[in-house]
């Protein structure tokens, strides 16, 4: 909507098109591999990603609202994760990359309609966390979360 949240959008877009370019090239060997972080397949971290940009843009949603109110914590998170890593162990390639780019698109189009209001908005992400303005959001979590992963990815493949 603003200038500020175009250009938090471009900067998400650009860590997206990242991580497709890196995902897109992956092997078949490579999809298999175990990350050294997350004791998880690669496939696993690929769709953690790709699942993760709609659930991360449902918190800047809530947040931007004013309206958020913290309903769990990182040990929530963690637990999820784990049975996302079980039920997933063998995603494919083309399902991920499908879902990536969409949910990907919409989160884009979400922080791209936030005024600088709503980015100014303050939350507690967690239970227990400090609270955030959603622009620290779209910085330290939907874009981090892709840093992260996709280092590890990184490192795992080029091990």
């Amino acid at each position: 909507m603003g200038a500020k949240a175009e250009t938090l959008a471009k900067q998400f877009e650009t860590k997206v098109q990242e991580a497709t370019k890196l995902l897109e090239k992956l092997s078949d060997a490579d999809w298999k591999k175990i990350t050294s972080a997350e004791k998880w397949p690669v496939c696993v971290v690929a769709h953690h990603i790709a699942m993760s940009h709609e659930g991360i843009g449902n918190l800047l949603k809530s947040a931007a609202s004013g309206q958020h109110k913290p309903s769990i914590g990182m040990s929530d998170i963690d637990q999820m994760n784990a049975k996302h890593a079980k039920e997933f162990a063998t995603v494919g390639k083309t399902e991920t990359l499908a879902l990536h780019k969409k949910n990907a698109a919409a989160a884009a189009s979400l922080v791209r309609g936030l005024d600088d209001t709503a980015l100014a908005r303050s939350a507690e992400a967690l239970k227990g966390m400090p609270p955030m303005t959603t622009e620290q959001m779209v910085v330290g979590i939907l874009c981090g979360h892709i840093d992260e992963h996709v280092g590890s990815i990184k490192r795992t493949v080029s091990a």
